[in-house]
C-alpha cells in the first residue's frame, strides 16, 4: 500500500488512496477535485521502498476531492482566580474542511 506525507495548514498528515480526513480549512468549494503540491516524502510498505524530499519531492502530487466544509469540535477556554470571583468561559469551533484522497502522483 503506498502512502504519502503531505503538509497543509501548518501539519503535516500521512495518507493513502481512499482515507477521509479533516484538515485546516481550504478555500475549495465541495465537490472540488485539486492537488496537494507539498508532499514531503512518498513510500511503499509493500515492497519497503521510500523517497524522502530535501524538503520537497519535486513533481509529486496528491490528488484529493472536498466532501464536506464544517467545523471543528468545541474547545472551551475556562479562566479562573480564586478568592476574587473572576471567571471567564470562553468557546472556539475551528473551521475544517474534510477531503478524500484519491491517488498519489510521484
Amino acid at each position: 500500500m503506498e502512502f504519502a506525507i503531505i503538509k497543509t495548514g501548518g501539519k503535516q498528515y500521512k495518507v493513502s488512496p481512499g482515507n477521509k480526513l479533516a484538515i485546516e480549512k481550504l478555500t475549495q468549494p465541495v465537490g472540488e477535485e485539486f492537488d496537494f503540491d507539498q508532499v514531503l516524502m512518498v513510500g511503499d510498505e509493500a515492497d519497503n521502498t521510500a523517497k524522502i524530499g530535501l524538503p520537497l519531492i519535486e513533481g509529486a502530487k496528491v490528488h484529493a476531492k472536498v466532501l464536506a466544509q464544517g467545523k471543528g469540535d468545541k474547545k472551551v477556554v475556562f479562566k479562573y482566580h480564586n478568592k476574587t470571583r473572576y471567571r471567564k468561559k470562553k468557546g472556539h469551533r475551528q473551521p475544517e474542511t474534510t477531503v478524500e484522497i484519491l491517488k498519489i502522483l510521484a
